[in-house]
């Protein structure tokens, strides 16, 4: 059977975030993020779930660095959690918080695992948010000041830095829909949320240069190729409005310093103001970007279809089906995405920060899980990164979405996309199929096709 093999030096890694799996959702001083809040408000997530235990990785950290190190990753992506380190979001600085990153960050160099550290995965300080959180103009400001405290913390040993994770979940789930938190249905209060972090994440950079911290500093955006249903006009000017209000609304300011002007025109006065300068802050070039990629979607006209009067529907490859989030699975989706950065974007240099699926795992008595439908995704999309790299395109890593099952946002704990199960009564780890498939990977750089 024929391999292929990835460049060398090519990184190799594994993803989680805060709250998803740190728990501890009070212990030590941590104050309340928004998320504490929107899951405690009740029946605001399936399940009625909450991350108060989540993983417990706050308490198991050296459990979860050692099936780092088995994995044979090179770099862990993980976030910090702003209240943990700030329990106010602004002044006091928790010396408990702090430690803990300190420890989890001393473990991964230990056992030869780079640190990817994320600055904001969406679990903004409550304190914040009732000072109006993202809307507010002063939230660029009280990030960078959190920023400056964790680079001044841990830049001397973490290397990688990616200020905000999904900025458009952010502001359009947690701002426009109210499906996450902090639970807000106002177009025009996201609009201005997505440029407020921008904004923060160009001040941010700017403090990374100005402060001469080694490594390296970038933003990690969810992206899913999109395309017209049909060449009908009305499907295409549908598809146009989709496109400007998701992928380029973040990628054109930070490549090109504009926001697209179609878009701008269509939302009128739910335009975010934007204030001289700002442009050029956010346009501050980066060193990397990393990218989330799980679907691809075919856009239509549909006058029901909300402020920009279009409707999604998912794309799957023949016979594939669909994810157990109701996902397409369509690898060229990515492949197409990475090209489109390299023609559109200034070729940029790149991370898949994240892929993976949930699947419907059926644990034997032991607790293993034979994911072979989460190997077949994985392997797919590989397939089609490598494809892109011969093609031209600086990708430089991937990494898995995710070590560990978690919890899934609004979902709660329903769907699973660890690549470890965890037992959520015992917390038990046990590593799936798709583990040990994923470490062969690691030490071939490459795998068979």
């Amino acid at each position: 059977m024929p391999e292929i093999h990835f460049p060398a030096g090519f990184i190799w890694g594994a993803a989680t975030s805060a709250y998803q799996i740190e728990g501890a959702w009070n212990a030590d001083g941590k104050g309340e993020s928004v998320w504490d809040r929107f899951c405690h408000s009740g029946w605001r997530v399936d399940g009625n779930d909450h991350g108060d235990v989540a993983c417990d990785h706050y308490h198991r950290y050296a459990e979860d660095v050692a099936l780092l190190k088995n994995l044979g990753v090179h770099s862990y992506r993980f976030s910090t959690a702003w209240t943990r380190v700030l329990p106010e979001g602004r002044g006091r600085v928790n010396p408990a918080g702090l430690g803990f990153y300190d420890r989890l960050v001393d473990a991964l160099l230990e056992a030869g695992i780079q640190p990817n550290l994320t600055l904001n995965h969406w679990d903004l300080p409550q304190a914040l948010q009732e000072m109006g959180g993202w809307n507010n103009r002063e939230c660029v400001n009280w990030f960078t000041d959190y920023a400056r405290v964790m680079l001044d913390a841990l830049g001397d040993r973490v290397r990688m830095w990616s200020t905000h994770n999904e900025p458009w979940v952010a502001a359009f789930l947690g701002y426009q829909s109210a499906g996450m938190a902090p639970g807000i249905a106002d177009s025009s209060q996201a609009y201005q949320a997505a440029h407020h972090l921008l904004l923060s994440h160009g001040r941010t950079v700017q403090l990374f240069r100005q402060g001469g911290y080694p490594g390296e500093i970038g933003i990690v955006l969810n992206v899913s190729h999109s395309q017209p249903a049909s060449d009908r006009p009305a499907d295409v000017a549908a598809f146009q409005r989709s496109y400007e209000s998701g992928l380029a609304l973040f990628a054109q300011p930070l490549f090109h310093g504009t926001y697209p002007q179609m878009l701008m025109d269509w939302l009128g006065a739910m335009a975010p103001r934007v204030e001289p300068g700002d442009m050029e802050t956010i346009h501050t070039p980066i060193d990397f970007l990393g990218l989330n990629y799980y679907f691809s979607t075919a856009i239509s006209y549909d006058t029901h279809g909300g402020l920009l009067k279009a409707r999604q529907d998912h794309i799957t490859m023949p016979m594939w089906g669909h994810t157990e989030m109701g996902w397409g699975v369509y690898w060229e989706g990515l492949h197409q995405l990475l090209l489109h950065f390299k023609e559109q974007y200034c070729n940029p240099r790149m991370f898949i920060t994240e892929n993976g699926c949930a699947a419907l795992d059926k644990p034997d008595a032991d607790g293993f899980v034979q994911d072979d439908e989460r190997i077949d995704y994985i392997r797919h999309h590989l397939k089609a990164a490598h494809e892109a790299i011969e093609a031209g395109v600086r990708l430089d890593g991937y990494y898995v979405w995710s070590l560990l099952d978690n919890f899934e946002w609004w979902d709660g704990y329903r769907p699973r996309f660890g690549i470890i199960r965890v037992d959520y009564d015992s917390l038990r780890r046990t590593p799936k199929a798709s583990y040990n498939w994923y470490r062969e990977v690691i030490a071939r750089n490459g795998l068979a096709w």
